[in-house]
């Protein structure tokens, strides 16, 4: 009947999803960095709580906040584009491991928050284990490339021999880390070039370029993108 219709229309436009990590690889901050380009909240905090700054909306205990860890698993629901999607946050430190093996029961894939700098860290590698087990899809996203870390083919090869799959990059940084200035998108070659916000607590400003007007911009740091 048309009841069951809308039921069934309603759950396939449904998507769950973690993010994996090691402890302080940024999971808060991503989570909130989401939440923002959905325009679920209007503005983001910074985890580290530093004088004048916020603290992220997803770390609500007083011992999160005291040890910017994040314990409780919350929920994020939002919708983008046609699909409801649903993010659960999980605790990252090792201390709450259970919980996060439990809330990966329950999700169609995984988002794999990498450090820049300290690439593949021991909680990340086990969390991976399980998604492995468990044939869960898995998007790896490399944070902090707006400080010094490895070299972004470093990277690359570190997931490949680590993890034995074979990453395909969607997007790749412009700029080496550092000095990120954006992303070359492969999907059709074109430049995202984003513009920084005080504390990354509102969106950035981004303009799209041509390879051509990329170049020109950009020099040697997009030559090199095009050539990696």
């Amino acid at each position: 009947d048309a009841a069951t219709g809308e039921v069934l229309a309603q759950a396939a436009r449904r998507r769950t999803f973690a993010v994996i990590s090691h402890p302080d690889a940024g999971k808060s901050t991503l989570t909130e960095a989401l939440a923002l380009h959905a325009r679920v909240i209007g503005q983001a905090g910074a985890v580290h709580g530093k004088a004048g700054r916020r603290g992220t909306v997803s770390d609500w205990m007083d011992m999160e906040k005291a040890r910017g860890i994040s314990i409780t698993s919350a929920a994020l629901q939002f919708e983008y584009r046609d699909t409801v999607v649903n993010l659960l946050d999980t605790p990252g430190h090792a201390d709450f491991s259970e919980d996060t093996y439990r809330v990966l029961t329950a999700v169609d894939a995984a988002v794999m928050l990498i450090d820049a700098a300290k690439g593949l860290e021991a909680q990340t590698m086990k969390l991976f284990a399980v998604c492995r087990h468990r044939g869960i899809p898995v998007i790896t996203v490399v944070n902090k490339w707006d400080r010094p870390g490895k070299d972004a083919l470093e990277l690359m090869d570190e997931v490949a021999e680590r993890t034995g799959l074979a990453p395909t990059p969607l997007t790749w940084p412009v700029g080496i880390s550092g000095d990120f200035r954006g992303v070359l998108d492969r999907r059709d070659g074109t430049y995202r070039r984003f513009t920084r916000t005080a504390g990354g607590a509102t969106i950035a400003p981004e303009e799209t370029l041509t390879p051509a007007a990329a170049e020109t911009r950009e020099g040697i740091d997009w030559t090199r993108a095009v050539e990696e």
